[in-house]
């Protein structure tokens, strides 16, 4: 399903969006989307985020995380055990892949768990040829006199 929102009048003013208009657009949740295992994501700073996914019963070696440009994807396998014959089976060890998109330039800083929590911590960091710096102006003396005999020769 696409929104109704037309993103046209953006296009006039902005280079280089077109991914994050792409994703606006595009941000509908799947029907019938599988919402297991549940999730927070939490801001804990201007530019450091958590995630915590509630993993109980998997270990650390059926969990893989995964980080792609601009995706982190967090998969769960359970190993089957054919010698358990279970009575009642009410535990949800099904397998997963749970996938987060992320903005530029945000990196993975480290992942625990803990408790049956998968908590998997991220921050933004721009390089500093991307972050803001002031430009100097340079007048050259030749061609500031120049521009003054030009003014002064029209008037």
């Amino acid at each position: 399903m696409r929104t109704n929102l037309d993103f046209s009048p953006f296009y006039r003013s902005s280079i280089g969006f077109d991914r994050i208009f792409n994703l606006l657009e595009n941000a509908s949740p799947p029907q019938n989307a599988d919402n297991w295992p549940p999730y927070d994501i939490a801001k804990l700073g201007e530019d450091t985020y958590r995630i915590v996914l509630a993993v109980a019963g998997f270990g650390e070696d059926e969990l893989m995380i995964t980080h792609r440009p601009n995706m982190l994807v967090v998969e769960g396998a359970k190993t089957e055990n054919d010698e358990v014959h279970y009575l009642h089976h009410g535990l949800a060890l099904r397998s997963f892949a749970r996938r987060f998109e992320l903005a530029d330039h945000v990196t993975i800083v480290g992942a625990k768990l803990e408790n049956g929590l998968l908590t998997i911590d991220l921050k933004k960091e721009i390089p500093e040829e991307m972050k803001p710096r002031r430009i100097a102006i340079n007048v050259e003396s030749d061609k500031k006199a120049a521009s003054k005999r030009i003014e002064s020769a029209a008037a």
